[in-house]
């Protein structure tokens, strides 16, 4: 307690850093945010997965956005749009997850960008952490040219897989984000 004017007051804890949010799906999800390219485009594939915390359980509200190169190695440099007209590719993504802590892209295997392999940025905003965690999804095809990607070069070697997509099928990969935890995937510091 303390006097303040006379008056005593109860002594008032420190407020947590995190105060607001998550507040992702309110207004930064929108429908057409996974579809990065059409699923019909020639070349198209899904990638998809789950974000997990620590203890292995599903988050639910976590929202992934994504950036890459086209399938040549393009990166795109026009300006984008929240609407797409079905046709066009942006290089830029963003998916919610669903209460499983799903999520969805449909998209192109990026082309290889410079001397790195094809991969592609992904930021994964979600409730405990107070700004976003960056990663990196490449390609299990690729595997010669992870030797000489520049980002996976500086990652020890037993922690490599957790950024290497799982292929489950002919144009599908499996991407999980582990928060915490024995499989917690790399996160990069930029």
């Amino acid at each position: 307690m303390t006097a303040v004017g006379g008056e005593t007051t109860p002594e008032l804890g420190i407020t947590p850093s995190q105060t607001v949010g998550p507040f992702y799906g309110f207004a930064l999800p929108y429908d057409d945010g996974p579809k990065v390219a059409p699923a019909w485009q020639a070349g198209a594939i899904r990638l998809h997965g789950r974000v997990l915390d620590g203890a292995g359980e599903p988050v639910p509200d976590a929202l992934l956005e994504i950036w890459q190169a086209d399938a040549a190695g393009e990166i795109p440099r026009r300006p984008g749009g929240l609407r797409r007209e079905g046709h066009d590719f942006s290089g830029f993504g963003r998916c919610g997850t669903d209460p499983d802590g799903h999520y969805w892209f449909s998209t192109v295997k990026p082309g290889r960008v410079g001397d790195g392999a094809p991969y592609i940025a992904m930021a994964v905003f979600a409730r405990g952490l107070l700004k976003p965690v960056f990663t990196r999804v490449y390609f299990p095809e690729d595997a010669g040219a992870h030797a000489s990607d520049p980002v996976l070069g500086v990652v020890p070697e037993e922690r490599r897989g957790t950024l290497i997509a799982e292929r489950d099928g002919e144009a599908s990969y499996r991407f999980d984000v582990h928060l915490q935890g024995d499989r917690e995937t790399v996160f990069l510091d930029l």
